[in-house]
């Protein structure tokens, strides 16, 4: 299978976030037929879901894979199991690491445990404005171009991190 650029969204509140985001990206380059081509900054961001947690970190990481989308999302769920997410029926609650497929490719997936672009992708900021750092000018499949998803997305409450060595 010709690789396939898949954009692979990142986020942590628990247990070190920074560190949690570092070794999933360790994790993601070490998958089979796969290797991180970029990742963004990480920025700091107020929680999605209920406000009695940590605030989050988050990135956006370019994946260059022969992973098939399921393949690709049964391993990104093994690294988040691997770094202790424990999945609960609280949504949006605080976790160790959240790996999300925003983008596979230029295709468009709609099945019942995957659907690509991520929903709600739109409208995050966490998601577009890492995203934008390092794909400028990206067409969104069925949405546009990053640049008008970015025009309706404020920025608002999104602080970029400075790179620790």
């Amino acid at each position: 299978m010709t690789p396939v650029r898949a954009w692979i969204g990142l986020g942590s509140n628990l247990d070190g976030p920074e560190a949690q985001l570092q070794r999933a990206l360790e994790a993601l380059d070490g998958l089979p037929r796969s290797r991180v081509a970029a990742c963004s900054s990480f920025y700091r961001s107020a929680p999605m879901g209920p406000a009695d947690q940590p605030d989050y970190v988050n990135a956006v990481a370019a994946l260059d894979t022969g992973l098939s989308p399921l393949e690709l999302l049964d391993a990104l769920q093994a690294v988040e199991a691997a770094q202790g997410r424990v999945r609960g029926p609280e949504r949006w609650g605080p976790r160790t690491l959240d790996l999300d497929i925003l983008l596979y490719g230029a295709e468009r997936i709609d099945r019942p445990r995957l659907k690509v672009p991520h929903p709600g992708m739109a409208q995050r900021p966490f998601v577009l404005w890492p995203l934008a750092e390092v794909a400028p000018g990206l067409e969104i499949p069925g949405l546009g171009p990053l640049d008008a998803l970015l025009a309706a997305c404020p920025r608002e409450g999104l602080k970029r991190l400075e790179a620790t060595a």
